[in-house]
């Protein structure tokens, strides 16, 4: 088997694609040959060495990568309802970049004919984390606005196209115009905010919500946060999930002086004033979530069946082969991509 390793925290040339044997199947566990793996930028972040989750559960050395589509392999002792050649998708707590893994039964599911191998790798961790941002956390009645961050990056996509779905007004966030017609492709009656046209953007996500934000979705950190939670209204939650502008991007490398300056100007909150002012403040890392067997059941139970039906699509997606995984990261570092990043396996038809 082939599989992408770091061992050690640095830049691209860290992405090492290396020959292993086969690992073991456990009883209760799948084998899978992968032919798609996602990329998502909490995998840069294992790279650099500043995935708390990451450090955790693996160290030194490891293989990034959280969602995975192939075929059935093998299955080990007690496995019920899948079948060797059965088309599947998977979520994995590291390890995802390979082209053959071996994961929890619970932690597989058959995949949708609607969605190619490719379509599905893209799917997992984006809308898991949409999903548990939106329907589980914050929860906004139907009709209330909402403002997504990065409306046209993976989780973005997932969250305008669920708001749609429970008929929410979307108001989105993008850093170029190029980014626009992605999410009106999901929603045309999304309003779209483009920062990079106007400096007082935040005038334009006030006028769409007067009265303010039941629910607002930041990944950025340090950057907005502090505006985000200016704009909620009473009741309304901000959601916390990412810190993506404290770290760099374009190729650069972790300076951690920036990196401790962004720490000491990261807001910290007033119970007192959430209280006065009745919002409500919640963060989450999918990561962490993956010995829950009941929310990974509870969330894939719900977005499957719309992904087999039409009403959810897997985001726009740019493939990459295994081996030039580090072209990927370079890209999703960019700041220019829409949508998902994948990587192809040799296994890939």
């Amino acid at each position: 088997m082939h599989k992408v390793v770091i061992h050690k925290r640095g830049h691209y040339d860290r992405l090492r694609y290396e020959q292993h044997p086969s690992p073991p199947l456990p009883a209760g566990h799948v084998r899978i040959a992968v032919h798609a793996c996602g990329v998502n930028y909490a995998d840069c972040i294992v790279r650099m060495g500043l995935y708390s989750s990451a450090r955790e559960y693996v160290g030194w050395p490891i293989t990034p990568g959280f969602e995975v589509a192939g075929v059935v392999a093998d299955v080990g002792d007690g496995v019920t309802g899948l079948s060797i050649g059965d088309p599947v998708l998977a979520v994995t707590r590291f390890g995802g970049y390979t082209d053959e893994l071996v994961v929890p039964r619970h932690q597989v599911w058959a995949r949708p004919q609607s969605l190619s191998a490719v379509e599905a790798a893209a799917m997992p961790a984006v809308f898991l984390t949409a999903w548990y941002a939106l329907v589980q956390l914050a929860r906004p009645e139907s009709g209330a606005p909402i403002l997504v961050h990065s409306a046209a990056g993976g989780v973005g996509q997932a969250l305008v196209q669920l708001a749609r779905a429970r008929g929410n007004k979307t108001v989105g966030i993008v850093g170029s115009s190029h980014k626009i017609e992605a999410v009106h492709a999901l929603d045309p009656t999304a309003v779209v905010v483009d920062k990079s046209a106007n400096k007082r953007w935040w005038d334009d996500v006030e006028r769409e919500a007067p009265d303010g934000y039941a629910a607002i979705f930041d990944a950025n950190g340090v950057s907005t946060l502090k505006a985000s939670y200016r704009h909620l209204a009473p009741t309304g939650t901000l959601v916390i999930y990412g810190f993506a502008s404290m770290l760099p991007k374009g190729g650069k490398r972790v300076s951690w002086l920036a990196l401790a300056w962004d720490f000491i100007r990261t807001p910290r909150f007033d119970p007192l004033h959430l209280v006065e002012n009745n919002h409500n403040l919640m963060g989450f890392n999918l990561s962490y979530l993956f010995d829950r067997v009941d929310i990974l059941e509870l969330g894939m139970g719900s977005l499957l069946p719309w992904f087999a039906d039409g009403t959810l699509s897997p985001p726009p997606v740019q493939t990459f082969a295994l081996r030039d995984v580090a072209d990927a990261h370079r890209a999703i570092e960019s700041g220019q991509t829409v949508g998902k990043l994948v990587l192809t396996t040799e296994h890939h038809p």
